[in-house]
């Protein structure tokens, strides 16, 4: 009980530290929480109900889950825990499994097209039962791991932010545990016994990039415990004029710019000394 405790108030705190530092929910809010059956989603939606009674903000959880139509699918347990912890639902039922099964060679990647899948569903859900935020449960493992595959696979700097508008402007999505620790995470669905439905789709295919960038980072941070918060806080330490995207720095004209710029650094120094001195 003691354990289950430490890890509920660690959990608060990250997850409220995520909601102040972004601003991810606001009174009035009504939130359509991706239950997927999984540790994350769990975590995320109990967490969310424990701050909903504490906080003086105002706010509304909805817990929205897709059955895909994937072989084993049992929410039978899901659907009691909803009821018993009184938490307002509804499980939807879509066959993508068969439509991705379809699409995707055996032994390549599912996810891509699952996810593309069930997020139009997702979206189109929300917008017609009138929920302003979708809240999802990726977890600071999830980003970090997210951004060096994005790196070393599609040579682009991404991850997942922890507030976003999409595409077509009609969706906020949230990720209130960009800051919870995978491991507490799981630690915290054991210690609760959430009804954990297995995802049966891709769980199979055990050359995924994700799972090879997560032994990476493993054994990184086996040599020095804060490779993965590192990684985290780089995410939001971004220096534009020490990387190569044109789009942000202006290398054709920077020569034009070498007074001004000098100027510039001149005035700030100057200021800087000064602060200095009244920090004294």
């Amino acid at each position: 009980m003691a354990k289950l405790e430490e890890l509920e108030k660690k959990l608060l705190h990250y997850t409220g530290k995520a909601i102040a530092d972004f601003n991810l929910i606001q009174h009035g809010d009504r939130i359509m929480v991706c239950l997927s059956g999984g540790k994350d989603s769990f975590t995320l939606l109990r967490i969310l109900q424990l701050l909903q009674r504490r906080a003086r903000v105002d706010f509304e959880l909805f817990a929205f889950t897709l059955d895909q139509a994937q072989p084993g699918w049992n929410d039978q347990a899901l659907r009691a825990w909803l009821d018993e912890h009184q938490i307002a639902h509804e499980i939807l039922t879509r066959d993508t499994y068969s439509i991705v099964k379809e699409k995707i060679p055996e032994g390549q990647t599912y996810c891509s097209l699952c996810s593309r899948l069930r997020r139009g569903i997702i979206y189109r859900y929300a917008e017609e039962k009138g929920f302003n935020k979708i809240a999802l449960g990726h977890h600071r493992d999830d980003l970090i791991r997210t951004l060096l595959m994005s790196i070393l696979y599609n040579g682009e700097i991404r991850s997942m932010p922890p507030k976003l508008l999409s595409d077509n402007k009609k969706h906020i999505v949230i990720r209130p545990l960009v800051y919870c620790q995978e491991n507490d995470i799981s630690a915290f669905a054991k210690a609760m016994a959430f009804p954990i439905i297995p995802c049966n789709l891709c769980g199979s295919q055990e050359n995924l990039m994700r799972k090879r960038v997560k032994t990476l980072i493993d054994q990184l941070a086996e040599e020095n415990p804060k490779v993965p918060s590192n990684i985290l806080h780089a995410l939001s330490a971004i220096k534009p004029s020490q990387l190569m995207d044109k789009k942000f720095w202006d290398f054709k004209n920077l020569e034009s710019q070498k007074d001004n710029l000098f100027e510039e650094d001149q005035g700030e120094t100057s200021g800087s000394c000064g602060m200095e001195v009244f920090n004294l």
